[in-house]
């Protein structure tokens, strides 16, 4: 018999979800990134659950605000993905018994700045003592059913677009974790990037109503991962003709001698929307997220093979299904 750390966490869900009996009518199908229930007049009810943990979520020097702050992130982001605006949320605590009054105000405080940044507001939950620290958020929120933006409905010749550059997050954990050498000009910024992320709720808001996107999911398991969900639910292939590269990333790359590209492919928590868009209709997306203030960048294209490739000096390389993954060593 396998044990947890064998299996790793999607097996784990395939396993919890093979023993559920499935709601009739689901909206949204298992392995999405939110969960729905129908009521009347093509109204959805829209829920997320992500829980945060110290041990594997949380880097040494982040402070308990910014840790729960970073939990309401998480779940915003996969509402983002889907084009729902959050409206409440609940929280579950798992506190340890020797934090402070202190440490306690400060998690309360990063909650409420994490709510009210994205229009919402915390209205509930539950606290228990436990080894670690965990942040449990449940959220809520309405949609339409015509408008949810899911993972599958790519199609052939679609465009493949992202509305951020990669790797920050990637490069600032190296440095945060292994220390590893970064010229003072861009440090900060790639610090920040883990530290103080930013869910892009005003670009999937704005874009859902552009009925532009064929398939959208958040990034926060890293790039090729999002690229590979995309095909999968799509049962298409896709292919990478630039790499969204983040500018310091390039540099800390060089000067640490590491490949840029696996910085850019195989990180996590960018929380970047990862999208795909009807060709006909691209320049109404882009116009869309421009006006909130962001861009959306172009980097390859939907195909019919089974495959995600990245195209680079005339070269076809397989991109790998590798990213985040709770349970792996």
């Amino acid at each position: 018999m396998r044990r947890a750390e064998r299996l790793r966490e999607r097996r784990i869900i395939e396993i919890i979800q093979e023993h559920l009996d499935q709601m009739p009518r689901m909206p949204v199908p298992f392995g999405d990134d939110v969960s729905a229930c129908e009521l009347a007049g093509g109204n959805l009810v829209v829920l997320k659950t992500d829980m945060l943990v110290d041990k594997t979520d949380v880097p040494k020097c982040m402070s308990l605000w910014q840790a729960a702050r970073k939990a309401i992130v998480m779940n915003i982001s996969d509402f983002a993905a889907k084009g729902v605006k959050p409206i409440a949320m609940l929280v579950s605590l798992g506190l340890p018994k020797n934090l402070t009054e202190k440490d306690i105000e400060e998690i309360g405080e990063g909650l409420n700045a994490g709510a009210r940044e994205y229009g919402a507001y915390v209205i509930g939950g539950d606290t228990g003592e436990s080894s670690d620290l965990v942040v449990a958020i449940s959220l809520f929120g309405m949609a339409k059913k015509n408008k949810l933006m899911l993972r599958r409905g790519a199609e052939s010749g679609d465009i493949v677009a992202v509305t951020g550059v990669f790797g920050k997050t990637s490069a600032g954990l190296k440095i945060l974790v292994e220390n590893l050498e970064t010229p003072e000009e861009i440090k900060k910024a790639l610090v920040e990037a883990v530290l103080m992320p930013h869910a892009r709720l005003k670009e999937g808001l704005a874009l859902c109503e552009t009925k532009a996107v064929s398939a959208a999911i958040d990034s926060s398991d890293g790039l090729a991962w999002s690229l590979h969900e995309i095909a999968r639910a799509s049962e298409v292939g896709i292919s990478i003709e630039s790499l969204p590269i983040a500018r310091e990333t390039e540099r800390f790359a060089v000067v640490n001698k590491l490949d840029a590209a696996a910085l850019v492919l195989h990180g996590g928590e960018e929380y970047e929307l990862v999208l795909t868009v009807k060709p006909k209709l691209w320049r109404k997306a882009e116009k869309a997220v421009e006006k909130t203030g962001g861009k959306l960048l172009r980097i390859g294209k939907v195909t019919t093979e089974k495959s995600v490739l990245l195209e680079t000096a005339g070269k076809r390389i397989p991109i790998l299904r590798e990213g985040y993954e709770h349970f792996k060593n």
